[in-house]
C-alpha cells in the first residue's frame, strides 16, 4: 500500500531530516545533540521512506547493509579512544586537532569526541534500521478487500 501523502512527505522531509541529523551530530560535542540523536533523526528519514515506498524498496536501495553501519560505528567509537593512549593519557581522553574557521559553520573543531560521535551516529542508524527491517519482514501482510 502506497500513500500519496507519505510519498510527498518523504520527498520533502527526507532530505531535511538527513541534514538536521548532520547538524545534530556536529553540534553534539559542544551543545545538545550528538551522535545518538543525530543517528535517530537519520534513521527516521529512512523509516519515513520505508513507510512511503515499502520495505522491499528500502532494502533494495540501501548500498550498505545495516549491520555494516553498526559494526563500522562501533569500531570507530572504540578507535577514537586510542590516540589518547598513544599520547600517554587514559583511554577516551579527548585529543583535539586543529580548529578551522568556516564561513557558514563557524569554528570547526576536529578531535576524538567528534570521531566518537560519528561512530555512535553510524551504530544507531545501523541498529535502528536493522531492527525495523526485522520487524517489517516478520509482519504479516494485510488482507486486501
Amino acid at each position: 500500500m502506497h500513500s500519496l501523502i507519505l510519498t510527498i512527505a518523504n520527498r520533502y522531509l527526507g532530505p531535511i531530516l538527513f541534514v538536521l541529523s548532520l547538524v545534530a551530530l556536529y553540534r553534539g560535542h559542544n551543545y545538545p545533540g550528538g551522535g545518538f540523536i543525530g543517528g535517530l533523526i537519520a534513521a527516521s528519514a529512512i523509516l519515513l521512506r520505508a513507510l512511503s515506498h515499502g520495505w522491499p524498496a528500502v532494502v533494495k536501495s540501501l548500498r550498505v547493509a545495516p549491520t555494516t553501519f553498526l559494526a563500522t560505528g562501533l569500531a570507530l567509537a572504540m578507535l577514537s579512544g586510542l590516540p589518547s593512549i598513544f599520547l600517554g593519557n587514559p583511554f577516551m581522553t579527548s585529543v583535539w586537532g586543529p580548529t578551522w574557521e568556516i564561513p557558514i559553520l563557524g569554528k570547526l573543531k576536529l578531535g576524538t569526541p567528534l570521531l566518537f560521535d560519528i561512530g555512535v551516529y553510524l551504530a544507531v542508524i545501523g541498529f535502528t534500521i536493522k531492527c525495523a527491517i526485522s520487524l517489517g519482514e516478520d509482519a504479516e501482510p494485510e488482507p486486501e478487500n
